[in-house]
């Protein structure tokens, strides 16, 4: 890849893992609309690596007590809100895991396609529109129970299927829960670190697997601007969420849904 390409591929990395607007969808529009080659997997997991230092390091003082709380459980028995947030965090990976396991290999085969990824984004893009408009925004992420946790640990693994956003569709669930929007996008953010770390880790024992040469630098350069990029979109999205809502998001999944029809069809 041209160092050109390089950046423009790892800023959409980093901006569309937690924007609810689906990153699998934006990854495919340089290939369609420049003709650009598929980034390869060594650039894939140099990206999800900028993008999960970038979400560790903003909610670092969140991880550290939830982490601390979490140890201390174990030894007290005496939960606290951060013990049980990382309960909640570990409760809702869960389905995460063992769907993926259990339907990688189909979702590879028959749900990659432009097809699939456009119909998706529209689709979850409309009904991030009715829990947006809907929604009652009573609770913050302190009022967690391990019954909706496990929710939107369900919805989040519907978001293996290409198009559909993990960070969309767990602010969608999260609205429709009653969450307010700051409290769905965080417990969302929150709740990425695992399922980044695992797909990461999958991701990089398929690589070492690979034979072909690895070009470092732009991999460092990958995960340098996935970084940037994404702790930049974390900040400004938990800034402006509750004065924009999720409208903004919703027309331009609907635009992007179409453009991606465009191309597939005409």
């Amino acid at each position: 890849m041209t160092f050109f390409e390089i950046v423009i591929l790892a800023i959409i990395q980093g901006i569309t893992e937690f924007l609810p607007i689906s990153s699998s969808a934006h990854l495919i529009l340089p290939e369609a609309l420049l003709g650009w080659d598929s980034q390869g997997l060594a650039f894939d997991v140099a990206v999800h690596v900028g993008s999960l230092l970038a979400v560790i390091i903003y909610f670092r003082h969140d991880i550290i007590n939830m982490t601390i709380d979490w140890c201390r459980f174990g030894f007290t028995r005496q939960q606290t809100t951060n013990s049980k947030l990382a309960w909640f965090v570990v409760l809702a990976t869960i389905p995460a895991i063992i769907i993926g396991f259990t339907f990688k290999s189909f979702i590879e085969v028959y749900a990659r396609s432009g097809a699939v990824i456009a119909f998706t984004t529209i689709v979850f893009g409309l009904l991030l529109w009715y829990a947006d408009a809907k929604a009652k925004c009573v609770k913050v992420v302190d009022n967690m129970t391990w019954k909706h946790s496990l929710i939107i640990g369900l919805s989040q693994a519907i978001a293996l299927i290409p198009g559909t956003s993990r960070s969309g569709i767990t602010m969608t669930t999260g609205l429709l829960l009653g969450y307010d929007r700051e409290s769905s996008a965080r417990f969302s953010f929150l709740l990425s670190i695992p399922v980044i770390l695992g797909a990461g880790l999958l991701a990089t024992l398929d690589l070492v697997a690979e034979p072909n040469a690895v070009d470092w630098s732009a991999l460092a350069y990958g995960a340098l601007f996935s970084f940037v990029s994404a702790y930049i979109c974390i900040s400004l999205f938990l800034t402006w969420i509750n004065r924009i809502g999720m409208f903004p998001f919703v027309i331009y999944r609907l635009l992007l849904g179409a453009v991606l029809i465009f191309f597939i069809y005409i």
